[in-house]
């Protein structure tokens, strides 16, 4: 993801890229960002120094882990940077300190930063409302066999967007059914994880009635609509007043 973020912003007319930081002893650590990105020199030097890399900045865009976020996030703020964030895996912790963080800049927190699926995600409560009770739902999410976190962020995202329009909570949410001896209980959502090969991305949204279903589908083919839409949410963040913004600002 570093690297597509750093080419396509090589490539765009909005976003320059401006640093690129890495694990300390990561092999790439000192080489041209833009040759490891394999969009030419750039004259940005990939390093593990968080001050260097910031330094001239305007927006961190972190895809890291969980816990280098949170102290990406915090060093970001103290230089007044804003925040973009595309880490899934995130704690009701992380989350509490990235919500300090959003105190102090400009901070976008979201699982997938595809328009697309930002766009589902605003659809699809609008079905569940004038669907109503009648029909069963499902959220089944497809990714390749290297992702460590599962469901996905954006399984869980459509889940509480959905539970939010039925006034209901995860309680009534039920992850797979191995062993279950009893029928599907009425308002319950079923959530299923899928793991195989290179599949980059694949969320689908089931709404199953009596003699019909409807479904919606977001299926990704390349990374790079990640990139884009971090880097999309990076140029509307930039200079924005701090506090707490969502993809759905991103997309108005």
């Amino acid at each position: 993801m570093g690297g597509r973020i750093i080419a396509l912003a090589a490539a765009s007319t909005s976003a320059i890229p401006a640093g690129a930081l890495e694990a300390a002893g990561h092999p790439s650590v000192g080489k041209d960002a833009g040759l490891t990105a394999g969009c030419g020199e750039l004259g940005i030097p990939i390093t593990f120094e968080i001050q260097k890399a910031f330094a001239n900045a305007k927006v961190l865009i972190d895809f890291s882990a969980p816990s280098a976020t949170v102290r990406h996030s915090e060093a970001a703020a103290e230089r007044g940077l804003g925040v973009v964030i595309g880490t899934t895996g995130l704690s009701d912790a992380d989350l509490k300190s990235l919500a300090e963080v959003a105190r102090h800049v400009p901070l976008i927190v979201a699982p997938n930063m595809s328009l697309g699926v930002n766009l589902l995600c605003r659809i699809a409560p609008q079905i569940v409302k004038a669907l109503g009770s009648a029909y069963d739902i499902e959220i089944i999410e497809s990714h390749h066999n290297k992702k460590k976190d599962a469901p996905s962020g954006t399984a869980l995202r459509l889940l509480d967007v959905i539970l939010d329009a039925r006034n209901a909570t995860r309680t009534d949410a039920v992850w797979g059914r191995e062993g279950r001896e009893t029928a599907r209980r009425e308002g319950e959502i079923g959530v299923h994880a899928v793991r195989g090969g290179d599949i980059v991305g694949d969320h689908t949204i089931l709404f199953a009635g009596q003699g019909e279903r409807i479904e919606l589908t977001h299926r990704a083919s390349s990374r790079d609509t990640f990139a884009l839409g971090a880097l999309r949410a990076a140029v509307f963040i930039a200079g924005k007043p701090p506090g707490q913004y969502t993809m759905e600002d991103v997309l108005l």
